[in-house]
């Protein structure tokens, strides 16, 4: 199971990473939905993985980096994310509080799935937003990652 977290998780740093690239080579064309959505991914990334294991302040759910900033962030998570598959137990029951101070539990295993499953989603509304501005968004289906 940690092996396919472990694809998982490649599968969407590298997408991530292509649409940074992407964002940046448009930046003056793409609404600041791009940006807000793009950041709110960062942001949820980072706060999930510091529910599981607490190593930064956390960003708001919805603050908005700049794009010069992306990348790192990006990184930062991704490792993050890698670290945890390496040392947690995904069975493991985690005690955390939502953003609005709902005390919760989850699985480990259903929080990293809940990272990949969110960015995915947000993805698609980026994707959206190039079509309703004329760019052709980037091809992230995982199956097309695997070929």
């Amino acid at each position: 199971m940690k092996h396919f977290f472990n694809e998982l998780f490649d599968y969407s740093h590298q997408c991530n990473q292509n649409l940074i690239e992407l964002i940046m080579k448009n930046t003056g064309t793409l609404p600041d939905k791009v940006i807000q959505l793009y950041s709110h991914i960062l942001n949820a990334h980072q706060i999930w993985n510091n529910r599981i294991d607490p190593e930064q302040p956390l960003f708001d759910v919805w603050q908005v980096h700049p794009v010069t900033g992306f990348v790192s962030i990006e990184s930062m998570n991704y490792d993050h994310s890698l670290r945890l598959l390496e040392r947690c137990n995904l069975d493991e029951v985690v005690h955390y509080k939502t953003s609005k101070g709902q005390a919760l539990r989850s699985s480990t295993r259903d929080i990293l799935f809940h990272i990949i499953n969110h960015s995915t989603y947000h993805r698609a509304q980026i994707a959206t937003e190039f079509r309703n501005c004329g760019l052709e968004p980037l091809v992230t289906d995982y199956i097309v990652y695997k070929r």
